[in-house]
């Protein structure tokens, strides 16, 4: 199966180095994506939008043979745009994988809706900002290389979410959720209430919540663990 891997806010493709591997291995053909104004830290990022990472998903799914199956794995802060690439194309994603994330319905799910408009440049914060469950798994070595390896994050890309069409389908495309920090207890606690947060992934038809007990960066903390589950997720 063709993968396409996107990898969450503050990273490029070369985040899935460590999980390629394995898929490559399982038979998958593996396409890590880096989205416009992730290319390096000189990059521009004063015009990118939710829709320009969007539609970076969506070239690279209509790159792929039409008779060929496309599933999308989505990090992070990015889950939102890769659900609405699948919004997007229903039709031709057979599964969905989100990495530590979810579906989320709408712009109004952005990450940080108050993040000032003049921040063109969104910088990976301090380490200390981030709670013990978020850093499990991430020795010391581990945050120094991914700290080496961020670019800041487009600040459109923070303070909007990517809109969606509106398209059912994309309900009735498969689904698995790899639950990290948050373990799938909690998820389906927060389901069980009608929290917002997991509101679009209740409405899904065909969906899955598997642990990965580490915390928000598998594809550092735990690579070869995450590739063997997502590959257990498309092909099941």
């Amino acid at each position: 199966m063709d993968l396409i891997l996107v990898p969450g806010f503050w990273l490029d493709g070369s985040a899935w180095d460590a999980v390629t591997p394995t898929l490559v291995a399982a038979g998958h053909t593996v396409h890590p994506l880096t989205l416009p104004g992730m290319e390096s830290r000189d990059a521009d990022r004063s015009g990118i939008t939710p829709q320009d990472h969007v539609d970076a998903i969506v070239a690279e799914i209509d790159r792929v043979p039409a008779d060929q199956p496309v599933a999308l794995v989505g990090h992070s802060g990015n889950g939102s745009t890769v659900y609405a690439a699948t919004d997007a194309r229903p039709g031709r994603v057979s599964h969905v994988v989100y990495v530590d994330s979810g579906p989320q319905a709408d712009e109004g799910m952005a990450v940080d809706p108050h993040l000032p408009e003049d921040v063109v440049d969104h910088e990976l914060p301090p380490w200390e900002t981030f709670d013990d469950e978020s850093l499990a798994g991430l020795t010391d070595e581990l945050r120094a290389a991914v700290r080496a390896r961020a670019v800041p994050q487009p600040g459109g890309t923070v303070r909007r979410g990517p809109r969606l069409s509106g398209d059912e389908r994309r309900y009735d495309v498969p689904t698995t959720v790899i639950a990290c920090e948050m373990p799938g207890a909690t998820l389906r606690g927060l389901m069980e209430q009608d929290h917002p947060y997991v509101a679009e992934l209740k409405r899904l038809h065909d969906y899955e919540i598997v642990d990965l007990p580490t915390g928000h960066w598998p594809m550092f903390s735990t690579p070869e663990e995450l590739g063997e589950v997502i590959d257990a997720a498309v092909t099941r």
